[in-house]
């Protein structure tokens, strides 16, 4: 999962990138990069680490220029080296950056393919690389000293004919503009937004809403599954729907787990969809729980604050903030190796002893994925005095791994992957566990906008949208993603990591 932000604007555009960025710092954690054009030159700042860590003055005064495109990542697939920070960037045709959300699920097809076909090659395990020269191989086809809007379209049809999974791009190119595309299903957000100025119309995109505001753009719309949106140097504005077959089917993890309330996407208020979440799971929790001497509701914070308000109004109970969150410690599923994460549950929350002592008390999430940071928490909930746990989760059973872009665990490491509740609750030690049904999670985000008809469930039910991911891609990501590869492979790399950060720190 990442965050991607691009401007066209009247003048600098660094700090706007900037604040963008910090902005969507949830969506990723593990590097950050902008890369901006002046004077027909890229000028490139990527690392590891969060926003504030990564760009200083002196990085800043090197960003200068009108245009630009900044990315925040974690990442889903290869490995988390510094050198597979985005954006990335070609040197022909033109000069082409690229930052993306989302990930290829042929990935490895394209690749093979571009170097027999296009003798393109890429130098990093990152799918963002490959799907950046396929771009500048299409591109290059006019063999034109000036492509027009046109020639922008058809690149991004043909990236759209060869490439599957789900991706939302910003690319830069030196002397046109920036061009911004979405998968046909619209799978993963991408919105934009201009503002006025003295000297014409800038225009912005963003991930989420919330990255617009922040910098005084008006929010206009999102970008439609399929569609391709320039905007010339110049701001001339084109946009034309770049696939033949499209369909509006976001991934509805985005409104459970990553992204920030206070956005909106797909026309719909994530705030919105997290209360409906709660009043959905309240009333099954009435309906199913009804034996159930519950005296308080405690969310698990922060996403669940909200679905856990609605609950305990639906059910007419307490609502208390049981746990005091530390919010300089990572997200628990994407981080690598069990023992860290259970060490990291204890570091980023602290039980109010109060809340709990004596009490039957409701616990509530945002979703279970591996089972470690729910079971930690009960366990917590326990030894501040609480007489009885149970726990609700405001999202299904995570029974699949996630192939378009959230670096979900191999399916073995799921706690729901091939079990039953009665086996979940015991994994997690509560005395009672209640998952949202996928039904009333599709109703309650659904609600908010009545236009989109399908969403992108995979995690929860199996059925992957794209219609190619077989049990065999399933068995590759598998090796790729547990805790043994990813352990073995930053164990290889992490000489070579250390040369490479020398380097780049005496480049500075």
């Amino acid at each position: 999962m990442c965050g991607i932000v691009g401007i066209v604007g009247t003048s600098p555009v660094n700090q706007a990138i900037y604040d963008g960025l910090t902005v969507l710092q949830h969506r990723g954690q593990d590097a950050a990069g902008i890369i901006t054009i002046d004077n027909n030159t890229f000028s490139l700042r990527k690392a590891n680490g969060l926003v504030k860590d990564v760009f200083h003055t002196r990085h800043m005064k090197r960003l200068q220029g009108n245009i630009g495109i900044g990315h925040v990542r974690y990442p889903t697939a290869g490995s988390s080296s510094s050198a597979e920070a985005q954006p990335f960037y070609v040197n022909s045709p033109f000069g082409i950056g690229l930052a993306h959300n989302g990930n290829l699920t042929n990935a490895e097809a394209l690749k093979e393919r571009l170097f027999t076909t296009a003798r393109r090659h890429v130098n990093t395990t990152s799918d963002s690389e490959i799907l950046l020269n396929i771009l500048a191989h299409e591109l290059g086809k006019p063999n034109k000293m000036k492509l027009d809007a046109e020639d922008m379209f058809n690149a991004i049809s043909q990236v759209n004919e060869q490439a599957t999974g789900g991706y939302a791009s910003i690319a830069m190119i030196i002397g046109h503009g920036i061009l911004a595309f979405r998968d046909p299903n619209g799978i993963r957000p991408l919105v934009f937004g201009k503002r006025e100025t003295s000297n014409g119309v800038e225009y912005m995109f963003a991930s989420e809403s919330v990255a617009l505001k922040i910098d005084g753009f008006e929010f206009v719309r999102d970008v439609a599954p399929g569609e391709a949106i320039y905007v010339t140097e110049s701001g001339e504005f084109h946009s034309k729907i770049c696939a033949a077959k499209t369909q509006h089917a976001p991934c509805i993890f985005e409104f459970v787990y990553f992204a920030r309330p206070d956005s909106v996407m797909d026309n719909m208020s994530v705030y919105a969809t997290r209360m409906n979440m709660g009043t959905k799971l309240g009333e099954k929790i009435a309906k199913e729980w009804a034996d159930k001497d519950i005296d308080v509701v405690i969310p698990i914070p922060e996403t669940s604050c909200d679905v856990a308000l609605e609950i305990a109004s639906e059910l007419k109970l307490p609502y208390r903030q049981g746990f005091v969150k530390n919010r300089y410690i990572g997200r628990t599923f994407i981080m690598p190796g069990q023992e860290l994460r259970k060490k990291s549950v204890r570091r980023k929350l602290n039980a109010i002893d109060s809340e709990f002592k004596g009490k039957n008390v409701l616990l509530v999430d945002d979703s279970i994925v591996r089972g470690t940071t729910s079971a930690q928490i009960v366990e917590m909930a326990r030894e501040a005095g609480a007489k009885n746990v149970y726990f609700a989760s405001a999202a299904p059973e995570v029974r699949f791994p996630n192939v378009y872009g959230i670096d979900m665990p191999s399916a073995a490491e799921l706690i729901a992957h091939g079990r039953e509740l009665e086996d979940i609750n015991e994994s997690i030690g509560a005395d009672g566990l209640i998952y949202q049904s996928l039904s009333d999670l599709i109703a309650a985000v659904g609600q908010e906008n009545p236009d989109i008809k399908v969403f992108e469930t995979s995690v929860f039910d199996g059925e992957y949208i794209t219609g190619d991911v077989d049990q065999n891609y399933l068995n590759r990501i598998d090796a790729l993603r547990n805790d043994s590869a990813k352990s073995t492979r930053e164990q290889a790399m992490s000489s070579g990591l250390e040369l490479h950060n020398q380097e780049t720190n005496e480049d500075e």
